[in-house]
């Protein structure tokens, strides 16, 4: 029962979390404000709000460790799992495309992120430093974005064309839904996060309990896991289509995110404590996985199958590690 518990708590996130996004997006634009501003700010967290649900029950339930455990776990689950797996379905042309400022920020964030887990707790202080390097980012992007428009804009009319243009883009965006679809969005998003965290985090706390596993190996697999299937999904896609931009994009945005703000904004409610198992083992990992993107990145080689299926059978050496610690 616990198990079919969890599952439906994951469905419920999943559903939700999207339904919030398109809620939030259409308003957003609905009341005037820029696809560009709802593209770097309302999307990004509204995709990551399952995780965040997660990680504030997870801490005011007494259970820390799922919550450090689901953000390690999904970033090393985004980049051994969700670029590897597609790898093995499609070759994956990372030499098409240039993500290395995104990866060297993605770095210097776990890096900053493993320097603060050493002082044992995710505090106050700690929350804080790591929201205030996330609005760092944003803001940079923001304005890096804004000057490239206004550099390629050369009259009115094209302006408004690049907005459509992006309009079109963002996920969940229809310029005709009505204002009742998107308050029906708003209110199922609303209501369904904390539900589905409710009983993903409480199912989840049992199954530790029942098995004898410890609350961080639930989190680091089976949460992680769950919460990592939007992002496997969108690459899958992205491979097929040829947009590796889009699926390296979408693993290093996602994970600067986990890392910066969903760790950051819990530990401005509740003390995340870091236990022993993180600091000897998985944040490692976590730093590692996120080196091997190094080839693909800096010195554009492509994804391949070969490369597929290393990562993926990493992944799996990396799960089985943790269940059987």
């Amino acid at each position: 029962m616990d198990w079919l518990l969890a599952s439906l708590g994951l469905v419920i996130l999943l559903l939700a979390g999207d339904s919030l996004v398109r809620g939030a997006v259409n308003l957003a634009l609905r009341v005037g404000i820029p696809a560009l501003i709802v593209s770097l700010t309302i999307v990004a967290f509204g995709t990551s709000a399952p995780e965040l649900l997660i990680a504030i029950k997870a801490v005011f339930e007494g259970a820390p460790d799922i919550a450090m455990g689901n953000v390690v776990g999904s970033n090393t689950a985004n980049i051994l799992l969700v670029l590897g797996l597609p790898a093995l379905i499609a070759t994956m042309h990372t030499s098409e495309c240039d993500s290395r400022k995104s990866f060297v920020v993605m770095i210097g964030a776990t890096l900053l992120f493993i320097a603060l887990s050493f002082r044992g707790v995710f505090d106050f202080w700690a929350g804080l430093a790591l929201v205030t390097a996330l609005a760092a980012i944003l803001g940079e992007n923001f304005l890096h974005a804004r000057a490239h428009r206004r550099g390629l804009k050369a009259q009115a009319l094209e302006e408004a064309s690049e907005e459509e243009d992006l309009v079109e883009e963002l996920e969940g965006a229809d310029p005709e839904l009505p204002w009742w679809k998107i308050g029906l969005f708003l209110v199922l998003g609303l209501i369904g996060l904390p539900l589905g965290a409710d009983l993903l985090v409480d199912s989840a706390v049992r199954i530790a309990r029942t098995f004898d596993v410890s609350e961080a190996a639930i989190g680091l697999t089976l949460v992680a896991l769950g919460t990592s299937l939007p992002e496997l999904a969108t690459t899958s896609m992205a491979a097929l289509r040829r947009q590796a931009d889009v699926a390296l994009g979408n693993v290093i945005g996602s994970n600067m995110f986990n890392l910066l703000g969903i760790i950051g904004v819990t530990a401005l409610i509740g003390d995340i404590p870091v236990g022993r198992q993180f600091l000897v083992f998985d944040l490692w990992v976590m730093l590692a996985a996120s080196l091997i993107l190094v080839p693909f990145v800096l010195f554009k080689r492509d994804i391949g199958r070969v490369w597929g299926f290393l990562l993926t059978a990493l992944y799996v050496a990396y799960i089985f590690a943790v269940v059987m610690a």
